[in-house]
């Protein structure tokens, strides 16, 4: 799978995207260099810095709103040529496969598992993180967008942090990225646990200061332990 992000921030990807499952699965390309396209890992992810397709000296990316208002807008002319630039790359793994837009908006459909497993099908996902006020609506009817997504009630600063959000569930979905290719089809909100959450977990020691492991899961029994654990899908 390839992902491209389009951001105006993406030093704040750094962090998520360089450190454990998802450093061991993905060619991580910084704003400015590309991913290796020889890479043998999972997922490429390249990042964009929506400033570079600003406008004028100061490379212009928003104005304020018709009709008058609080915040400022992402101009549609500077979003319209990001994402068909980056639709244009067709680089790497994509080869004829058309890419999947999304944009993180409030109004979006809110992110559940099902979902992201059918967006983990995908060949190709192109992430557009909003700030300010939004973008102005003609990105969105014009066509441009595919699908908005929300991960919550709730309003944060941009999309940078639903976009990483994202990356994270759809990577685990991806074949090659987890050790185990059971161990995403056994999670909590997964269709085998009717989309409910995953049973309680235990390790070593059997005994921590009086609280002990169910005596089920310590019997050996595989018929009786997969009973307790359905029991206790909550």
């Amino acid at each position: 799978m390839r992902i491209d992000v389009i951001t105006l921030f993406p030093a704040m990807f750094q962090g998520p995207l360089t450190e454990s499952i998802l450093k061991r699965a993905s060619s991580f390309a910084p704003e400015g260099a590309t991913a290796d396209r020889q890479d043998d890992k999972p997922i490429q992810i390249q990042l964009h810095d929506l400033r570079q397709f600003g406008l004028g000296k100061y490379h212009q990316v928003d104005d304020s709103p018709y009709g008058g208002g609080a915040g400022m807008l992402m101009r549609v002319d500077v979003v319209v040529k990001a994402i068909e630039s980056v639709k244009a790359e067709k680089v790497g793994r994509v080869g004829k496969a058309k890419p999947h837009v999304i944009y993180f908006s409030p109004r979006g459909k809110k992110l559940k598992q099902a979902k992201v497993e059918k967006l983990a099908k995908k060949d190709w996902l192109i992430l557009l993180c909003g700030h300010y006020e939004g973008i102005d609506q003609r990105v969105i009817d014009g066509g441009w967008i595919d699908e908005e997504i929300s991960i919550g009630d709730y309003v944060l600063t941009g999309g940078e942090l639903p976009a990483m959000v994202l990356i994270d569930a759809v990577a685990r979905h991806i074949p090659g990225v987890l050790g185990k290719e059971a161990s995403a089809h056994e999670e909590s909100f997964s269709a085998s646990l009717d989309r409910k959450k995953e049973y309680p977990h235990y390790t070593r020691p059997e005994e921590f200061r009086g609280l002990t492991v169910p005596d089920v899961l310590l019997s050996g029994h595989h018929g009786e332990i997969e009973k307790w654990r359905k029991e206790n899908v909550k």
